[in-house]
């Protein structure tokens, strides 16, 4: 009886959300814990087959991370966002378009979904300009600027890729290397965050979903039993203003902003519990902060 209670709450979430877009970005640690991830996709899955569309970004930081740590490099971090060089820009090319691109799709398909890979480039799906350099505070009321290298924010985001793959049944995964409108023949390397919040306004999804290494929102980063459930814009802007939203929550935090300025309500949710996507989504009470459009 308790499993048909909560077939039948998800009822009325089912029939709003069916036929619609959900942009769903997947981060952190469910890139490197196999049975996170694992979970994740089989979320997917049961999404397509209720009659909602969902499109997949990833990130890659710490398996990029890895990746240079091993090869000796130290990775470098200014605002959240990494600082790319041309040894870095391939590196985050050969982990996120090959490893993970691929992997996601892999395990789309062992639950029997139809995953397809596509990257910034495809189609020039994804369209940036090289991110201008960074001021940093360097201690006694200094600032310097940093140049970030190859690393982009979205200009234009063609979605014609994703009508026509989604239109088919296919479960979209995007991988955030860009094609760089400023500087002929290079790619930038894009945050994922940013990339998922453009995303969802250009194909003017139902929902942006943001799966992290968090519960959500907190007033307390340390104290995750300060999670805010819901919040409007105005309320995410001054918890960055004030500090309280800092680090690599930032681009989360401003990817829901631009959601919300499209009309899209967004969700910040621990991708680490299992199957907290669909507590979010077909569940009276959610479990992650949702910023109302």
């Amino acid at each position: 009886m308790k499993r048909a209670e909560v077939l039948i709450e998800a009822l009325p979430y089912i029939r709003r959300f069916y036929g619609s877009k959900m942009v769903i970005k997947v981060g952190g640690h469910a890139l490197v814990d196999e049975s996170i991830l694992e979970r994740i996709t089989q979320d997917l899955v049961l999404l397509r087959f209720v009659g909602i569309n969902p499109v997949v970004v990833h990130g890659g930081g710490p398996e990029i991370t890895r990746l240079m740590e091993k090869l000796g490099k130290k990775p470098e971090f200014v605002l959240g966002l990494r600082v790319t060089d041309d040894e870095t820009m391939e590196i985050a090319r050969m982990v996120l378009v090959g490893s993970v691109n691929e992997r996601i799709v892999s395990l789309i398909g062992k639950h029997g979904g139809k995953g397809i890979g596509l990257s910034g480039n495809d189609g020039e799906l994804i369209v940036a300009k090289k991110k201008r350099k960074q001021k940093v505070g360097i201690g006694g009321g200094e600032e310097r600027e940093v140049d970030l290298g190859w690393v982009g924010e979205v200009e234009k985001i063609n979605p014609e890729i994703i009508e026509i793959t989604a239109a088919r049944g296919y479960i979209p995964v995007i991988s955030p290397i860009a094609v760089a409108v400023d500087t002929a023949g290079s790619s930038l390397n894009v945050n994922a965050d940013s990339v998922a919040g453009e995303l969802a306004c250009a194909v003017k999804a139902e929902k942006l979903i943001l799966l992290t290494d968090v519960p959500g929102v907190l007033r307390d980063p340390a104290d995750p039993t300060t999670l805010i459930p819901q919040a409007r814009p105005g309320e995410i802007k001054k918890l960055i203003a004030t500090g309280i939203i800092g680090e690599g929550m930032i681009p989360k935090a401003e990817a829901c902003l631009r959601a919300a300025s499209g009309g899209v309500s967004s969700h910040i949710l621990d991708g680490r519990a299992p199957h907290s996507l669909l507590l979010e989504l077909f569940t009276d009470r959610g479990i992650g902060t949702m910023v109302k459009a």
